[in-house]
């Protein structure tokens, strides 16, 4: 069945945002003495290489339209995929040096291998292959005899391919330009850095800034890996455009935030300009900026600057590209499809944003952690907890055969085993920080098996957990005492204090973690393929508190709805009271499904539906219904009339839920209906839906049965959202 498609983007997005055109250089005519630069711009590519063959068609168009041009990088090649974990850099440079790029700076993950066997070797390898220079006035290499002879610690316009700089300026059509690099200074705890350092970023810019205008640079340009809006904590490049004067151009990342305008800081009268494309090669950027004769940009319009991002997808193939990553993806397609040795019936989670890995607790964190747990006591019996980190699952996995790619896609760094001895009070703090930003996301929140926990957001930061209780093997509960002593096993980057677990960094310095070397991908392989099946669900293993106080941690929905009131998608019918056995009305479950984030544009044009029978409803729950009409969600009872305080049967809401998965998806395809002993009398519409959440273990039923004329109570309708969430990620 096909859906109707809803409007995803708005038409200001549509306008800014390129998808083969390529944007000409500024139409104003330039004054006399005025200079028109075009920077094309990456960041955050994560070694997403299929589309890198049509970026270089871009690039290649672009040059020859705007002779005056500079394509740089802002940083995070290196871990995202199976051609880094295959090839660790040296597939994107094949490519990079192929595009011709005239600088890098090194983004936090370029330091991912630091803890591995061979340190930085790849890191290194890749800057001395390089065909272009590194920029980086924050980064001190000089602890790793590895970069020895490769880092120069000048400002210059005398310098070569292949290694690492302060800064470089480039003469373009006879006019200087000045560009300095800068890494977020987090890398000393969100990666492996070791005897790499980082010193602050402010001090490093207002030393790069003079040094330019030394030597006559009155244009210079800033390519940070420090974030548009991250953490002030450390950096960004918003407290960077207003805390150094005579930045130009912040050329960024890190945030993989995708600026459909560049965003304009007045800095003492004069505008500096930051870019940055989003994420996975998905974009190539292009500024085209006009300097006046002093080097001050006069293209800005009020506080944003045009700019254009090519969507790489729409471009077409360069041949010679795709001829240089022909011999890597070949060997990245045998290993992509090689099976794990294992069947999930589930999807499994490694998503981002609200219930993602990063927030709350997912059914792929559960797995993980329980393979790191077994693997563990393979090795010290004594091990009773695992600790995964969300910011290590980057990715999540569909339902059926599970391939090594997929795992080594979602487990990327190639962490090894450490085994930590700690106290109670110990994993208690740790605990504290893993909730600290919650429910904002951290790349520090942890997952857990062998134990539970609860902590009540609404409490200070630091005094949050309100229980933490150990899970033997035949479940039974014993709260973790603070003078007791527990082996906990966890990745060796998290054991030495990453993500800012000093705590674990304060026990690692003790000398009370073990290092068995085991790789976090190879236990979960073993695991899941010992298992040979998998259906993993949340099992209230992290529980944030919520207000309702007719359900508790025992009962079946507990988990669902805890997921859908944290995600903002289902509320109580009062306060303090969620009605899990009350019957879903028709207008809650619109209210339900125009929750989900993205779905209806809130730009979009809303006309009024044609029922007359729901104007008794407050005016939100209206225009929930009229956008969800609109939208080709929802139909009527009739024509004129919607009856919003029926009741809903599991039919029809298993029709809402499909099409929303087709909208959001595309089709559904499927051989065979749902094997259901009661539902051959449905429509072929009310057929595809039941067996799209079937396969997706949505909806299993009962007894066989499906139960579609059954009123869908408010329980049921949370687990089937709840477990339906993760196939809403747009």
């Amino acid at each position: 069945m096909k859906g109707n498609k809803m409007f995803k983007a708005s038409i200001a997005a549509a306008m800014t945002v390129s998808m083969v055109g390529l944007q000409a250089p500024l139409a104003a005519e330039a004054a006399e003495g005025d200079f028109n630069l075009t920077i094309m711009h990456t960041n955050d590519t994560h070694a997403n290489l299929e589309n890198a063959p049509k970026r270089a068609t871009l690039v290649k168009q672009l040059r020859a339209a705007n002779p005056n041009s500079l394509l740089l990088d802002a940083g995070d090649v290196f871990s995202g995929s199976l051609y880094f974990n295959l090839f660790e850099g040296m597939a994107d440079l094949e490519l990079m040096n192929y595009m011709g790029y005239d600088a890098m700076t090194f983004g936090n993950h370029e330091f991912d291998l630091g803890s591995s066997e061979f340190g930085h070797q790849s890191l290194a390898d890749f800057v001395t292959n390089a065909e272009f220079p590194f920029v980086s006035s924050n980064v001190d290499f000089s602890g790793d005899p590895l970069f020895t002879d490769l880092q120069k610690n000048v400002y210059t316009a005398d310098f070569g391919k292949g290694e690492i700089y302060d800064g470089i300026i480039k003469t373009i059509n006879g006019e200087k330009v000045g560009i300095f690099g800068l890494t977020t200074e987090e890398t000393a705890q969100i990666s492996s850095p070791d005897a790499i350092e980082f010193t602050n970023y402010l001090a490093a810019a207002e030393e790069a800034v003079a040094a330019f205008e030394a030597e006559g640079v009155n244009k210079i340009i800033a390519l940070t890996h420090i974030g548009y809006n991250d953490s002030a904590q450390f950096d960004n490049d918003r407290l960077l455009a207003e805390g150094v004067a005579g930045i130009d151009v912040i050329v960024g990342g890190h945030t993989h935030t995708a600026l459909t305008e560049g965003q304009v800081i007045d800095n003492n009268g004069e505008p500096v300009v930051i870019v940055q494309t989003g994420q996975y090669n998905s974009n190539l950027g292009q500024l085209d900026v006009t300097f006046n004769a002093e080097g001050v940009i006069t293209s800005t319009v009020g506080e944003t600057h045009p700019v254009t991002l090519h969507k790489v997808s729409d471009a077409a193939v360069d041949t010679e590209a795709a001829a240089l990553l022909a011999p890597f993806k070949a060997e990245v397609d045998e290993v992509k499809n090689e099976s794990a040795g294992a069947y999930t019936e589930v999807f499994l989670n490694g998503g981002r944003n609200e219930g993602g890995v990063r927030t709350s607790e997912t059914n792929l964190g559960n797995v993980i952690t329980d393979g790191m747990l077994n693997a563990a006591k393979q090795i010290d019996p004594d091990t009773v907890i695992a600790l995964q980190n969300g910011g290590g699952i980057r990715s999540s996995i569909d339902v059926g055969e599970i391939t090594i790619g997929e795992v080594l896609t979602v487990m990327p760094f190639g962490n090894s085993l450490a085994i930590m001895d700690l106290t109670g009070a110990e994993l208690k703090t740790a605990l504290e920080h893993s909730v600290k930003e919650f429910p904002k996301e951290s790349g520090g929140f942890l997952h857990v098996a062998g134990m539970e926990f609860s902590f009540d957001p609404s409490q200070p930061v630091g005094s949050r957990v309100t229980s933490a209780n150990l899970i033997s093997e035949d479940g039974v509960r014993t709260k973790i005492e603070n003078t007791t002593r527990y082996k906990v096993a966890t990745n060796t980057f998290t054991a030495a204090g990453g993500d800012g677990y000093k705590v674990f960094a304060d026990v690692y310095a003790d000398g009370r973690v073990s290092e068995p070397g085991t790789i976090d991908y190879e236990m979960f392989i073993d695991y899941i393929s010992e298992l040979e099946v998998i259906s993993p669900m949340l099992e209230n293993r992290i529980n944030p508190t919520i207000p309702f106080k007719d359900i508790n941690m025992k009962d079946w929905e507990y988990p669902y709805v805890k997921d859908l009131y944290y995600r903002g998608i289902m509320n109580g019918t009062e306060l303090d009271t969620f009605s899990p056995d009350q019957n879903l009305t028709r207008w809650q479950a619109v209210t339900i499904l125009t929750r989900i984030p993205g779905l209806i544009d809130e730009e979009m044009v809303i006309e009024d539906s044609p029922f007359t029978d729901i104007s008794h409803l407050p005016q939100v729950r209206q225009d929930e219904i009229h956008a969800a009409y609109a939208a080709g969600l929802i139909q009527g009872a009739s024509a004129t009339k919607f009856n919003p305080n029926a009741n809903i049967s599991r039919k029809h809401f298993a029709l809402l839920i499909n099409r929303v998965f087709e909208n959001i998806n595309g089709d559904f395809e499927y051989d065979e209906n749902a094997p259901y002993k009661d539902t051959a009398k449905l429509t072929a519409e009310e057929q595809e839906a039941v067996t799209m959440l079937y396969y997706h273990s949505i909806a299993t039923g009962y007894n066989g049965n499906f139960m579609p004329s059954k009123n869908a109570t408010r329980a049921e309708a949370a687990k089937m959202f709840s477990l339906f969430m993760p196939y809403t990620a747009q």
